[in-house]
């Protein structure tokens, strides 16, 4: 599909008055071409007929977002006389002064173009990517996932991933949402209409992973406000929430660990943050806990507070959210390197077991974590990319934020296996028996008791938990922006106006739909909604967007559009990637996954059958608004059945790009 000038582009600019004719203030034809006064708005006179901005701009031109300056070419009508924009020019038979004004979607496009903000600073873009990019994954997940799986022989497959699955997708997204400057659900009409779907996919997605996400935060934020005392309360045993089996190995005195023993930081993370043996599981959750009520509920007004008034806001808070988990890392990093035993957890991270790579299971597992980690699929990137420059560089942003989130995983690793060789060495045991934790509890548990038992546990307990709070904050602004954009860009008659009722509304949402992960059994919510809600139905999504893009849209034309805002095509690797290579990365995982569905297991519950039939239709529930809106697209689309398919995938809305001072329409 080839783009085409409007005739308002190929045609020369001519105009009744000569040069001489110009008057201060106006803007004037010289040899063909138009000549721009500074004190003038800019008027495209053809023929002697105005082609007028939109009524609340007339006689000035719109302020484009992107920081050119225009006004709105006119949009024609279709071939069945329906409006497509914000003032059709009428058909040959009638006069040329005659307009027709246009409803919601001429109104979207010129609100698009005319209150689009953008950031303020490169970095504040990139601050905010690699904020959303490294989140609490990084920390606790590959680390897990490296040393469950070969060790440095890992290292391979996850490479491997990355290069071909992982960073494509993500260089993708960015340049999506910077060339056609929409969210999540709008953006489909530019590109492919009968895949809108996926935009309301991605938004329930969302919304189910801020249910569960900000409790872990919450969890965080309850160990950070029990961290300012001289003596940590996870270090003795004689604390309400104690049983007999409470064995605490880093007394004085000696003691021995039995098969029945429990750590103080166990039974604190379970039996005082938890309080999951109040809860019989899935089954009975039990009630709600108070104090995690107002942990989560302090978050989320922090949330609320850092991105009602959109980027211009949320890019200044990333300058700590962003840049804080950074200098800890460092901190913990040097902190551990100097523990006796550090050494046996480097070793046991690190030390490559070759036959792993025979496993498809490895594969999957690299291919997964890559994935999630970079975090195509969300809306997110599209959203922050929308806000970004026309001519960014969002090639170079790819790349320099995925070294930075990969770097980052594998730094992590050796912060937390350098206490994990420390907690072994105290333990007088394997390191394997020590990491038998996963997920959350490596981090609440684990790490958690061998700070405790550091010189200045305090000061380390704060910071520690002060990361997590910052992780966890980056991607939750980022998550729910995806959302927001999304929303305001496919509705901005109704919301463009109003966004911080919107965020409120939708923050109290969130904070309601993490009631159920709130009570004693919360934490088996959590789990279930990690393990289902997000995993194959983001990864369905983003398969269809790679296909939508590369075989309906089309690679041709998505490259040039690439050209046309960076200067140069994409190469053979990156077509090959896009069009084949990513795709089948995305299905190899999802029928992996589907094949084999994670049997789940906490603490000492044994999650029935049914709560994977539950889950998968908590999955489900997400990706059906894809069908679904295919059928309603094509039900109300006039014609045969091959127009109405043909118009369903065709662009109904042209993309505008500068063209020096001018946004010109591409068709």
């Amino acid at each position: 599909m080839e783009k085409k000038a409007t005739s308002n582009e190929t045609e020369p600019l001519t105009s009744k008055k000569d040069v001489s004719d110009c008057n201060e203030g106006e803007d004037c034809k010289e040899n063909g071409l138009l000549v721009r006064n500074p004190k003038s708005a800019l008027r495209l006179v053809e023929d002697g007929n105005k082609v007028h901005p939109s009524q609340g701009d007339k006689g000035e031109a719109a302020q484009i977002s992107n920081g050119y300056s225009g006004v709105q070419n006119p949009v024609p009508c279709n071939g069945m006389g329906e409006v497509e924009g914000a003032q059709c020019t009428a058909p040959a038979a009638t006069t040329t002064s005659s307009s027709t004004a246009c409803g919601a979607e001429g109104q979207q496009q010129l609100m698009e173009l005319e209150d689009r903000e953008t950031w303020s600073k490169k970095i504040d873009f990139l601050l905010s990517v690699i904020g959303y990019a490294v989140d609490l994954g990084n920390v606790w997940r590959f680390p897990y996932i490296c040393y469950q799986n070969g060790g440095g022989a890992f290292l391979i497959p996850y490479a491997i991933m990355a290069i071909f699955g992982g960073i494509p997708l993500f260089y993708m997204e960015l340049a999506l949402g910077q060339y056609h400057r929409n969210g999540c659900i709008s953006i489909w009409r530019k590109i492919c209409p009968i895949f809108k779907g996926i935009g309301f996919a991605i938004c329930i997605v969302d919304l189910y992973v801020a249910s569960y996400y900000n409790t872990i935060m919450a969890w965080a934020f309850y160990y950070l406000i029990s961290s300012f005392t001289a003596e940590l309360p996870w270090t003795t045993c004689t604390n309400a929430w104690n049983t007999g089996n409470c064995t605490n190995y880093f007394s004085k005195d000696n003691v021995s660990w039995s098969l029945h023993s429990i750590s103080p930081a166990e039974e604190f993370y379970t039996r005082q943050v938890l309080q999951v043996h109040r809860s019989n599981g899935l089954d009975d959750l039990g009630g709600i806990s108070w104090q995690l009520t107002l942990c989560l509920l302090l978050i989320f007004t922090i949330v609320y507070f850092s991105i009602w008034k959109g980027v211009k806001t949320s890019g200044k808070v990333v300058w700590v959210t962003a840049t804080f988990p950074y200098i800890i890392l460092f901190i913990l990093l040097v902190r551990g390197a100097t523990l006796p035993g550090a050494w046996r957890g480097v070793l046991y991270y690190l030390k490559p077991d070759w036959q792993k790579l025979l496993a498809t299971e490895v594969w999957v597992d690299a291919a997964a974590q890559i994935f999630f980690s970079l975090g195509p699929g969300f809306g997110v990137l599209l959203a922050y990319a929308s806000y970004n420059k026309f001519h960014n560089n969002c090639y170079q942003d790819a790349l320099v934020t995925s070294t930075v989130n990969s770097m980052t995983s594998f730094v992590s690793g050796f912060v937390i296996f350098t206490v994990l060789g420390y907690m072994a060495e105290m333990r007088n045991e394997d390191v394997s028996e020590v990491a038998k934790d996963t997920g959350p509890s490596l981090l609440f548990i684990t790490y958690a008791e061998a700070i405790a038992n550091m010189p200045a546990s305090t000061f380390f307990a704060i910071i520690f938990f002060l990361m997590l709070l910052t992780l966890g904050l980056d991607s939750t602004f980022a998550g729910l922006e995806g959302v927001i954009t999304g929303v305001l860009d496919e509705f901005p008659h109704v919301w463009s106006k109003r966004r911080e009722l919107f965020v409120l509304i939708l923050i109290i949402i969130c904070f309601l739909g993490s009631l159920a992960t709130l009570t004693f059994g919360g934490a088996f919510v959590v789990k279930l909604f990690e393990e289902y809600a997000t995993g194959p139905a983001v990864l369905t999504v983003v398969f269809l967007e790679a296909v939508a893009v590369s075989w309906f849209y089309g690679i041709t034309q998505f490259c040039s559009d690439v050209k046309e805002m960076l200067g140069f095509t994409p190469g053979w690797y990156w077509r090959v990637c896009w069009v084949a290579i990513s795709p089948i990365f995305l299905l190899f995982v999802t029928c992996s996954f589907l094949s084999n569905p994670p049997e789940l297991r906490l603490f000492d519950y044994d999650y029935p059958y049914w709560t994977t039939v539950v889950g998968y239709c908590i999955g489900t529930s997400s990706v059906i608004c894809i069908p679904i809106y295919m059928v309603y697209r094509l039900l109300s689309t006039p014609g045969t059945l091959k127009e109405r398919i043909l118009k369903s995938i065709s662009p109904e809305t042209p993309t505008e790009i500068p063209f020096g001072d001018i946004r010109m329409d591409v068709v």
